[in-house]
């Protein structure tokens, strides 16, 4: 028998209550019981960092980072529990552009799974909470890729549908059984073999409290499908807001006005800057205060006017952010929250203090020309610092990859290994052929074991390799060669036999040079 609409939309909506009153109710008894476990705990790790500190023992080492690992688990457990406790402001969020940035961090991914986007209505945006939604698309791209064991596919769709935005996250993964899909979200329930279900707990208190809803499908092995729905409001954005707890002065400028409200300045971009704050704090060679050092310095600078100071202090900073080896997508977003961030700051400065047309047109042309001018300067010292790094890399790497390792006094081995492509077989040229020079080699075993494919560009610099060997009056032999390479060679039509010896193995090279010089 087939529901009417009415009756099936219904259903839904019963079992969506159900849904959200089971996990508000396991939320609530969670949270109480970690709440009354977490005290008693807390006492435990004062008394066991008082033994550590009379009698240390290894034994007390291991026994207090367990002890921290659950007070961890219970703090998660209360912030997925009760979500309030997370202080946040709202914000209008561009979820689009979120779940983008988001990606960057799955970038190690991509070579073994293919991420598809379908992204529409890129404009509309939703009110909300924009950390802990990040994390929410987080837990659940990441549960997207851990799904995937081989190869496979994550597709990310973004659309409206009946006045809401619906999100779509559906992978090619290991899937869930259809008995288990009910309890998703229930805090310590999970279907990998390692974890603790947190993860989709947040997804899921996160996902409500922002009036959303979620739908899941999935089944063993043929993956699993997120739909996340989000109603779209009708917000007006002035771009700028009033900030609470700020002093004022009639009588002092904005230098002065911001120098007197520094530390909410501080607060504010900390809690703003939430994603950016923490993987810097992850790091032990950048200092804690090296942002905030940082802001306050541009903050200065853009307030004074000083164009010259900025394009230097521009520059020095990309080097050492290129230097740090950090992703030039932190600084862009760290960036845009501190042209948000001033403009807030100005805003409310000048709404105690007026400010005629002319002068505030002035003021903005002024703010974003000094903003823009350290933005351009910072990414193409940023840029050319990178690409300076990435070629003394190569430089070395280049060197390290070429090893001629001599046997005897006449004979040596060149053992090539991984991926060759057209600029490292010139590297390699230039350097066999004069150290085959230098050392007076006579009999060279380019040993190609550990090359598992060349593309027939590739194959015609190696054949060059040869010749250049042998115009020097040294004889080479080839050994190692995979089928894979043998099938291009094949498909080319190339004789190898006048061009080159080739025996079936480095040993069987060595074995027979040893028998020809007895």
């Amino acid at each position: 028998m087939q529901l009417s609409g009415e009756v099936a939309s219904k259903g839904k909506l019963e079992r969506d209550d159900v849904t959200l009153d089971r996990l508000a109710a396991v939320g609530q008894i969670a949270a109480g019981i970690a709440h009354e476990v977490r005290n008693p705990l807390t006492a435990v790790k004062g008394f066991l960092q008082l033994l550590k500190a009379e009698q240390p023992h290894s034994y007390l080492d291991i026994a207090a980072v367990e002890l921290e690992n659950a007070l961890i688990t219970l703090q998660n457990l209360l912030n997925v529990s009760k979500p309030d406790f997370v202080s946040e402001d709202y914000s209008l969020i561009n979820l689009c552009s979120e779940i983008e940035s988001i990606l960057y961090l799955f970038q190690d991914q991509i070579y073994k799974i293919d991420i598809k986007k379908n992204f529409k209505n890129t404009d509309v945006k939703i009110y909300g909470k924009r950390n802990q939604l990040k994390k929410a698309f987080f837990n659940l791209l990441k549960n997207a890729f851990e799904a995937i064991c081989d190869h496979g596919t994550v597709t990310i769709q973004h659309y409206i549908q009946n006045k809401n935005i619906v999100v779509s996250i559906e992978d090619t993964g290991v899937g869930i059984p259809k008995e288990k899909i009910g309890l998703l979200g229930t805090p310590f329930f999970t279907s990998k073999d390692t974890g603790t279900g947190m993860g989709l707990t947040q997804v899921y208190s996160t996902i409500y409290e922002h009036n959303g809803k979620i739908e899941v499908s999935s089944d063993n092995n043929n993956g699993t499908h997120f739909k996340i729905y989000f109603p779209i409001e009708k917000i007006v954005d002035n771009g700028v807001i009033t900030l609470q707890n700020l002093i004022y002065n009639e009588k002092h400028n904005f230098q002065e006005f911001f120098a007197i409200n520094q530390n909410r300045f501080n607060e504010l971009i900390k809690e703003n800057g939430k994603n950016v704050w923490e993987t810097l704090k992850e790091r032990d060679d950048i200092e804690e205060n090296f942002l905030i050092n940082s802001v306050h310095t541009v903050v200065q600078l853009i307030s004074e006017n000083e164009e010259y100071a900025i394009l230097t202090y521009a520059k020095e900073q990309g080097k050492n952010w290129a230097r740090l080896n950090l992703d030039l997508i932190l600084i862009m977003e760290w960036f845009q929250i501190l042209r948000k961030l001033y403009w807030d700051f100005l805003f409310n400065y000048h709404s105690h203090n007026s400010i005629d047309q002319n002068s505030f047109f002035e003021l903005e042309r002024r703010v974003n020309f000094n903003l823009d001018t350290l933005l351009k300067h910072f990414v193409s010292s940023y840029s050319e610092c990178k690409n300076q790094l990435i070629q003394a890399q190569n430089e070395v790497i280049d060197e390290l990859n070429v090893p001629i390792i001599p046997l005897s006094e006449t004979m040596a081995i060149l053992p090539i290994i991984g991926m060759v492509d057209t600029r490292r077989a010139k590297k390699i040229q230039e350097s066999v052929l004069y150290q085959i020079y230098q050392q007076k080699i006579k009999h060279v075993i380019i040993d190609l074991s550990g090359v598992a494919y060349m593309d027939t560009a590739v194959l015609g610099h190696l054949f060059n390799i040869v010749n250049g060997i042998r115009i020097q009056g040294c004889k080479s032999v080839l050994t190692g060669i995979r089928p894979e390479i043998t099938n291009t060679i094949v498909e080319l039509g190339i004789d190898l036999n006048e061009k080159v010896e080739t025996k079936g193995s480095l040993q069987q090279a060595i074995y027979d040079y040893n028998q020809l010089m007895k």
